[in-house]
């Protein structure tokens, strides 16, 4: 935004001449009238003003401003006579938060109005790069819309590669000594993956219908690199899945390995209960309390115990490694 104006920011195109100034939002209208094509973007972040300004144009019906200022974010697109709106989901990612960030666009035959709330990541990256792709390659207004999925498309595939590197992480912690929270943070992208998909898909969709269905506001020449983007979208939904499919492999694999250490404690374990229960009985029969019980006045009974004992142990262990058991 401009220092002038902090909630607007008008670029006027001249497709003729390969100009491009930026204007305030005030000549916007003339530009307009005079055969220029205004790209007008308002960060509705403050409600009030903005829906007093976006009034004052008067380019758009009130049920879309009202729309853009309180819906949530949902990629899809909606037409009309006098332009197309188009609802687009950007994301923002920070450590681990993962945030969705809304940008209505509407296309007429002389404006393009972006609405956004705080400053949307795709659209900055938009702002920064337009006028060389305009100077360069720009023949008509739809070149905007190109810019808008292109810049979007780039915002999905670095949400993913972040992804991606979180994923990589988690198999690599669940390799050696395991934390608890690692779980949790598992689960937490395996959710974060989902997510994504959920913002992605609507998207092929939309790209879907704008490259394929005739509009007097998306050129011709437009929709065939529009319905390539198409594919980077199915390309982006196919490997978050295999994302979720390699953390599910980790877990299950990390969980089989904890099953199998347990299975070879329980198995020691079994085999020092099998040793020692027979030597167990021999205790509780020379332990009990009746008066009468023969061994107990036999002068060698104590050396017999211990002799039964070693015969005994060493009868099982040597059964035991007969049948692989150690």
């Amino acid at each position: 935004m401009s220092e002038a104006d902090p909630l607007s920011w008008v670029v006027a195109f001249d497709f003729k001449n390969k100009t491009d100034p930026i204007i305030p939002i005030a000549e916007a209208k003339a530009a307009m009238e005079d055969g220029k094509f205004c790209w007008i973007d308002i960060d509705v972040a403050r409600v009030d003003e903005a829906r007093k300004l976006l009034t004052e144009l008067g380019l758009i019906a009130p049920e879309i401003i009202e729309d853009a200022l309180t819906r949530e974010p949902a990629t899809q697109i909606a037409r009309y006579d006098d332009y197309i709106h188009l609802v687009m989901s950007g994301c923002r990612v920070s450590g681990h938060k993962f945030d969705l960030e809304r940008v209505d666009a509407i296309m007429g035959a002389q404006f393009l109005l972006t609405l956004h709330r705080g400053q949307a990541v795709f659209l900055e990256t938009v702002r920064k790069s337009y006028h060389a792709d305009f100077v360069r390659f720009a023949q008509s207004p739809s070149f905007m819309l190109y810019e808008l999925w292109d810049h979007l498309l780039d915002n999905y595939l670095a949400v993913h590669k972040a992804f991606e590197e979180r994923v990589e992480e988690v198999q690599r912690t669940l390799i050696g000594d395991v934390d608890e929270k690692i779980f949790a943070e598992a689960s937490e992208l395996g959710s974060d993956l989902l997510h994504l998909r959920k913002v992605v898909l609507p998207a092929r969709a939309v790209l879907t219908e704008l490259s394929t269905r005739k509009s007097p506001f998306v050129s011709e020449a437009t929709q065939p690199f529009l319905g390539n983007m198409v594919g980077t979208v199915e390309r982006v939904l196919q490997d978050v899945l295999v994302d979720r499919d390699i953390l599910s492999g980790a877990l299950n694999n990390y969980m089989s390995m904890v099953a199998h250490q347990t299975n070879q404690v329980m198995g020691k374990l079994t085999i020092v209960s099998f040793i020692f229960l027979p030597l167990t009985f021999l205790c509780g029969v020379w332990g009990m309390n009746f008066k009468w019980i023969p061994e107990l006045d036999f002068e060698y009974g104590y050396f017999v115990f211990w002799g039964l004992v070693v015969v005994i142990v060493t009868g099982l262990v040597a059964f035991m490694r007969s049948i692989k058991l150690l």
